[in-house]
């Protein structure tokens, strides 16, 4: 297949979206497919359009590439009016499929799915509704809730309407505080004092103008993908130190991911049909995962769903389906296959 992998893009996730792309791109020309890596924002420099999707082709070159706009990215939002670079559309509309390896706001989000349901674009993933719904962590919560799916108490505020009093949301300390559309954990603090919470207002409210507030949930968290419906092995997540946030997500050795979780299979298949119930709630298609706290005594409650989780060769969907005796590259096929029952 002629296959335009995708990446890179504005959020605040671009670096961890340029090695998912990287790796993704790599592993489907390892299958044989002409795939070629290409930064959404930054745009392709040069195409030959006699041959867009060359057999030889150096992936790596394309990374390097893309790494070239990170630090000129805000000045470049200031200057442009498109947020697809050069060439990027033109390429899309002549490849079979586009992989979206983006991650964060402006990828992840539903706005790039329905520009392509627009320009005739198939792409892997969910559609654009879902795609926004899953982004708002506060959408997400009142969705879980109209569907029975548990999810911790909690209240999304506007900066403008922010709250600073959190007996007048009905919560106490500790909370969790997060940006509404944030993701890797980016913008996400525990507060255990009044200080402490409108100082993590303040950090959250300078990456959005939405923040959730909820209830701290101590235990331990899990993953579990979902793929065409049906759940992959879960995949428990213990940090050496703090909580699951940004360091620890993709500092090497700062977390401890075993696949399959070690609980029971009671706990196990109770987790999995919460995920595929979030899945379907949300109304998702093709792939997403979705991320768990669960207690001591088995209480569980699904926090969000990704609906463009990290995809690096490492990272926990690729974790999961090796459990099922699916490699790397096997894996991106998968999701290509299941990326196009939509279409059917």
């Amino acid at each position: 297949m002629k296959i335009v992998v995708l990446a890179g893009g504005t959020s605040t996730e671009r670096d961890v979206s340029i090695v998912s792309g990287t790796g993704i791109c790599t592993a489907l020309r390892q299958k044989g497919h002409q795939a070629v890596l290409v930064d959404i924002f930054g745009g392709v420099e040069s195409v030959d359009w006699t041959d867009p999707f060359p057999e030889t082709y150096d992936v790596d070159r394309a990374c390097a590439y893309m790494k070239k706009f990170n630090d000129q990215i805000e000045e470049m939002k200031k200057t442009r009016r498109s947020f697809f670079g050069p060439n990027v559309l033109e390429l899309c509309q002549k490849a079979d499929i586009v992989f979206l390896g983006l991650h964060g706001a402006n990828g992840e989000d539903g706005k790039v799915q329905a520009a392509f349901d627009l320009f005739g674009i198939k792409y892997t993933g969910t559609g654009y509704l879902s795609s926004a719904m899953a982004m708002d962590k506060g959408v997400t919560k009142e969705i879980f809730r109209m569907h029975q799916v548990p999810t911790p108490i909690g209240v999304s505020m506007k900066k403008k309407a922010r709250i600073n009093d959190l007996s007048t949301l009905n919560l106490e300390f500790p909370v969790v505080v997060k940006t509404c559309c944030g993701g890797s954990s980016i913008g996400v603090y525990i507060v255990h004092a009044q200080e402490e919470y409108e100082n993590a207002l303040d950090q959250a409210f300078s990456y959005e103008n939405e923040v959730v507030v909820e209830q701290f949930i101590n235990g331990t968290e899990y993953t579990v993908a979902v793929v065409d419906g049906k759940a992959y092995p879960i995949v428990e997540i213990v940090p050496c130190e703090g909580f699951y946030d940004y360091e620890n997500k993709y500092k090497p050795g700062a977390t401890r991911e075993t696949c399959p979780a070690p609980i029971s299979e009671e706990l196990t298949k109770k987790m999995q049909d919460y995920a595929v119930k979030g899945y379907h709630a949300l109304g998702l298609e093709g792939y997403a995962r979705l991320d768990f706290m669960m207690t001591e005594n088995g209480e569980m409650y699904c926090l969000e769903a990704n609906t463009l989780p990290g995809m690096t060769p490492t990272s926990l969907i690729p974790q999961e389906a090796r459990v099922l005796g699916m490699d790397y590259p096997g894996l991106c096929e998968e999701l290509i296959r299941v990326s196009l029952k939509k279409y059917e």
